[in-house]
């Protein structure tokens, strides 16, 4: 199971809970007022404080601190409650010099002024050029500052049980009309097979689809927030998926990663899986009998520009308050592109990299044996590439998760449509953004 989806999934609730309760002191715009922090070294030894909720992590940090004696690193794993602790730890004033951040609660943290603009240290601005660009584009907010490094990522793209499009003569689909018709000729060769499962539960996997079909949900200009959740993309998505549901050629009673849906997998019931690069694991590890069955190809695409989606992954975040600014982007920068760094993250937690170094690391570079030995690296390397960098995320989005994944259960349960649950989504972000005070408007 991915060490970043259950990160996601645990903290949701959470972190909705929290950064509402956070509202309090929030802005009703993002702010820059830590723009001019200073980047002036420390003046003898400093240890900084970083929470993180990745396992294996504080073995990583040793790597660091056997090397840099005067720069010493002191990890805490905040995963049990991840935004709460942080939450906390911010209204008192004692947040961490650095801390893990997902990409989609970063706005949520900016309007509450959380962090420190580290774009006064010219190494944090040049290190734009060491990370994927859409990551970058995440952490800096289209360019306004530096507030965090990429680390992790989602890449998305479509695992397929091979032998079972074999055995039906099917070719694998390269586009979403194409997968709806091999998911009508799979579910008329066997009743009892679906091309893969939709979880109502799960507004993440449903964001990085939206993601693929350049739905702009957020956009901010003119000193409020442009809500465009229920846009004619996210519809145009929305849409396609009530249809497989509606002809029963997709599940909707399974959770991803739970017991029930391995079950599915195994008794062949399910010929399909649209996920991200973390998964590749799940299947391995929990499906050893299946080995060689699987491959992984790239996602489904909607038109010719063949653009991907992103499910899952987060940041570092460079926190309020701290007084070694340059101390921390020194770490920060090698934590999330040094490739001696990259290559333990991944092998001790599963961390799917967001540095270009990163997607070249040996380990990724391999074919790996369940899947046929295949290079299916290469596939989510190329769907990080083309994932879009103008996507955004709104400041109350853990609000709006849980108010999608509601609406979305109840379409699965025949009371409404998807396209429905976009629509209280939408209602639920301005509604939301309204309470803490935060200029909104619907629309572009």
């Amino acid at each position: 199971m991915s060490k970043t989806f259950t990160r996601t999934r645990l903290a949701a609730v959470a972190a909705a809970a929290t950064l509402v309760a956070l509202a309090g002191c929030s802005s009703s715009a993002p702010s820059d007022k830590a723009s001019a922090a200073s980047c002036t070294p420390a003046k003898g030894k400093v240890t900084l404080q970083y929470w993180n909720t990745v396992p294996g992590m504080d073995k990583v940090v040793d790597l660091w601190n056997k090397k840099n004696p005067d720069i010493q690193v002191q990890t805490k794993n905040i995963s049990n409650d991840q935004y709460g602790t942080l939450g906390n730890a911010l209204k008192a004033g004692k947040a961490p010099d650095l801390a893990q951040v997902g990409y989609d609660e970063l706005p949520a943290l900016r309007t509450q002024n959380a962090f420190v603009d580290a774009s006064a240290c010219s190494a944090a601005t040049a290190a734009k050029s060491k990370f994927v660009p859409w990551t970058w584009s995440q952490t800096s907010f289209g360019g306004t500052g530096v507030f965090a490094l990429p680390q992790d990522t989602g890449p998305m793209a479509l695992y397929v049980r091979s032998d079972i499009f074999k055995k039906y003569g099917i070719a694998i689909p390269t586009t979403w009309d194409e997968y709806a018709a091999a998911a009508q000729k799979l579910h008329k060769a066997d009743p009892s097979l679906d091309i893969t499962f939709f979880d109502p539960n799960n507004a993440e996997w449903f964001n990085g689809l939206l993601w693929q079909n350049s739905a702009q949900m957020y956009s901010y200009s003119g000193d409020k927030w442009h809500v465009n959740v229920a846009s004619d993309q996210s519809k145009q998505v929305a849409d396609y998926w009530q249809k497989l549901i509606a002809g029963k050629l997709v599940r909707t009673d399974l959770a991803n990663g739970s017991t029930q849906m391995y079950a599915a997998y195994q008794k062949d019931q399910i010929a399909s899986y649209v996920g991200a690069a973390w998964g590749y694991s799940m299947f391995r590890d929990n499906l050893p009998k299946q080995s060689g069955k699987w491959s992984i190809v790239p996602m489904p695409t909607w038109g010719a520009n063949g653009a991907s989606g992103d499910w899952g992954g987060s940041t570092v975040a460079f926190m309020k308050g701290s007084t070694h600014l340059y101390e921390s982007v020194k770490f920060n920068t090698w934590l999330n592109s040094d490739p001696e760094a990259l290559a333990l993250e991944n092998q001790l937690g599963g961390l799917y990299p967001a540095a270009d170094a990163g997607l070249k690391l040996p380990a990724l570079s391999k074919g790996v044996p369940y899947y046929n030995n295949e290079k299916i690296f290469d596939v989510f390397a190329d769907s990080s590439r083309k994932i879009d960098t103008n996507f955004a995320w709104g400041p109350t989005q853990k609000t709006v998760n849980l108010a999608l994944q509601d609406a979305m259960a109840k379409a699965a349960a025949g009371d409404g449509t998807l396209t429905d649950a976009l629509s209280a989504a939408q209602a639920a972000a301005l509604k939301s953004m309204k309470a803490q005070a935060i200029p909104a408007t619907a629309g572009k």
